[in-house]
């Protein structure tokens, strides 16, 4: 009788099996995979609680049956298929009668060894808490330019009548009490200054956009701190060179991450600081952002980092709110200024901080083949 026995090769292979699906079990994340027809073949528990259903009656279910039929997920997975790359879109929203409302981050992800297989992985929280953010940027950066707006006709205009009040008052007072005229003097000089660096936060109606090479931005950026505010720190420039272009406003622009890479020369130790400024391209990248039909592709990302001691933890959820400030002595007007300028390009940015590493990340658009070569921001 002839002994039949598993050769050495379907044992690893079963074995390797075995520990993917456990390892994939024991994640936090909720992950599912779905076959060329959408039919779940494999949940994992994060998925099980975050779909509250059983393991078993996900892998009988079919996604189609289990979220809205419009549902970008749908369409996702479906040009994952196509292209055979991997995709991320953010802000979807989610919501069924089971599982409530939830605004989601997707990784979707083709299996190689299996054709026509996505992995889909649900990151329901991160991506809510980015929206949060974004939304709460662009709310304090109109607020800033609706109260530079305000001051600019309501308080300037006074405070000319009162600084020439005061210079009147000088002529005909006793020399001992010229003090108290001066001082108002420059006070109201003061006053005026700040109003004056707020003007810039002042809605552009003309704000013409157009491709942009990023790269040229960020070396007249560099070149500029290196012969000023940040000479005797280290730049390590990491460009990606096949990057399109941005569609954007060359001098705003070139307005962002000034601002950002001065805070981070004045983050960094004078004597080891290192700021490495990097491009790359996110494939698939898109973002919805609520009150706007459109979905916002933005793939272009540039990050600035600095081996700085980092930001408090207690600063970071404000950090782009004006009159916020980690130094002695500023405004508090230059961040809230960066939200303002990459929100006018249609952009977004985000922020990641601990000790020796925080990095701001700007996401942009890119140019692309049915957008004309200039447009009116008529926001």
């Amino acid at each position: 009788m002839t002994e039949l026995t598993e050769s050495p090769k379907i044992r690893s292979d079963a074995r390797a099996a075995l520990a993917g699906d456990v390892v994939l079990g024991a994640l936090p994340t909720p992950i599912v995979v779905i076959n060329q027809s959408d039919d779940i073949v494999f949940a994992n528990s994060a998925a099980e609680q975050f779909f509250q259903s059983s393991v078993t009656t996900l892998t009988r279910e079919n996604l189609q049956n289990i979220i809205p039929h419009d549902s970008p997920l749908l369409s996702l997975a479906g040009k994952v298929r196509r292209t055979g790359s991997s995709m991320t879109e953010h802000g979807i929203h989610l919501m069924t009668p089971r599982i409530g409302e939830h605004i989601l981050s997707v990784d979707a992800s083709p299996m190689l060894d299996t054709p026509g297989h996505i992995v889909l992985m649900f990151h329901p929280e991160s991506i809510a808490d980015k929206l949060s953010d974004s939304l709460t940027q662009r709310g304090a950066a109109r607020s800033v330019s609706a109260l530079a707006s305000m001051l600019a006709h309501e308080v300037k205009n006074p405070l000319s009548g009162i600084r020439g009040a005061a210079q009147l008052l000088e002529q005909i007072v006793e020399p001992e009490d010229r003090q108290m005229t001066r001082l108002i003097i420059e006070e109201t000089d003061r006053i005026v200054k700040l109003l004056d660096r707020m003007e810039v936060f002042s809605d552009q109606p003309n704000l013409e956009r157009k491709a942009v090479n990023i790269h040229e931005v960020l070396d007249h950026v560099i070149e500029l701190a290196k012969n000023g505010f940040g000479k005797g720190v280290r730049f390590v420039e990491k460009y990606d060179p096949s990057l399109p272009p941005v569609f954007g406003a060359r001098d705003q622009l070139i307005q962002v991450f000034l601002n950002l890479i001065k805070n981070a020369t004045e983050a960094v130790d004078p004597e080891d600081g290192e700021i490495v400024v990097s491009t790359s391209y996110r494939h698939g990248v898109r973002l919805t952002i609520p009150g706007v039909e459109s979905l916002q592709y933005l793939p272009l990302v540039v990050s600035i980092q600095d081996n700085g001691p980092g930001i408090p933890d207690d600063m970071r959820r404000h950090l782009f709110d004006p009159f916020i400030t980690t130094k002695q002595g500023g405004s508090g007007l230059g961040l809230a200024l960066v939200a303002k300028l990459v929100g006018d390009q249609g952009g977004f940015i985000d922020m990641e901080s601990r000790p020796k590493m925080t990095v701001f990340n700007v996401l942009l658009p890119m140019v692309r083949e049915d957008t004309p070569s200039t447009e009116t921001n008529d926001e």
